[in-house]
């Protein structure tokens, strides 16, 4: 019997359909027109004007800050969360479960709001400091869902022996537990960190004067008309994220 070829049209199709713009937009960054209308001719003149243009880099600096200190966080937080549901079986372990799988699901308008609503009403002021809160609540859960996934094949044995041979529960847990899955909270780790860098809604709601991350300042500049620079610094994110899922991916992969 003569196999379908209508599953291959479709994954051609999706393919198509996810990549295509983005290859569009890095032979656009190439692109001596202005507006990308037609082909004008190579040029690297549009990664010259990004890397002359001062406020992309500080824009860039405060997410690479925010990215950095609320993944570090994560990575903490999180892996003592995915701990504490891998251990413990109780009705507080899963009230614990549905807030650590709510974020994942719950609309980024709707977080964004909540937040911000949340600082006015403590009266906090709104800086980098209210998106690195906000960037630590939704990156907490991608973290502990990474985690979590790992210790499905963790065998607890391991920590019960180096427990009968004299180690405490912090040690057993410090010493062999951390190690064994190091892979799952680095992947959870640069998973969170793709997140944060490249994270507008959330960012949007609860960012003051003098804080614009680089998704927000990427946004200004579509509405004062710079499509081609745009380009180019979206075709260096696109090659950066790529990286980073690649790095990823082999981590959750190591055994």
């Amino acid at each position: 019997m003569r196999r379908s070829r209508i599953p291959f049209y479709l994954l051609v199709g999706m393919l198509v359909f996810l990549y295509l713009p983005l290859i569009i937009v890095i032979v656009n960054s190439f692109n001596m027109s202005r507006y990308g209308g037609q082909w004008g001719g190579f040029t690297l003149k549009w990664y010259s004007r990004l890397f002359s243009d001062r406020t992309i880099w500080y824009a860039l600096g405060n997410s690479l800050l925010i990215a950095l200190t609320s993944t570090v966080t994560s990575m903490v937080l999180g892996t003592t969360a995915a701990i504490a549901l891998y251990r413990f079986k109780t009705r507080l372990q899963s009230a614990h479960r549905l807030f650590i799988h709510l974020p994942l699901v719950m609309p980024d308008i709707l977080v964004g709001i909540s937040l911000l609503l949340f600082f006015v009403a403590l009266k906090v002021r709104l800086g980098l400091f209210t998106i690195y809160l906000a960037h630590v609540t939704f990156c907490i859960s991608y973290v502990a869902m990474v985690v979590l996934g790992r210790l499905q094949d963790f065998n607890y044995a391991v920590i019960e022996a180096a427990m009968d041979l004299g180690a405490s529960w912090p040690a057993a847990i410090r010493k062999v537990m951390i190690p064994m899955i190091t892979p799952g909270i680095m992947a959870g780790g640069l998973l969170a960190f793709t997140l944060s860098i490249d994270d507008f809604v959330i960012t949007f709601f609860v960012s003051g004067p003098g804080s614009a991350t680089l998704p927000l300042y990427i946004y200004s500049m579509i509405r004062h008309g710079s499509p081609m620079v745009i380009n180019a610094l979206t075709g260096i994110f696109i090659v950066f994220t790529f990286t980073v899922v690649t790095i990823s991916k082999k981590l959750l992969e190591e055994k």
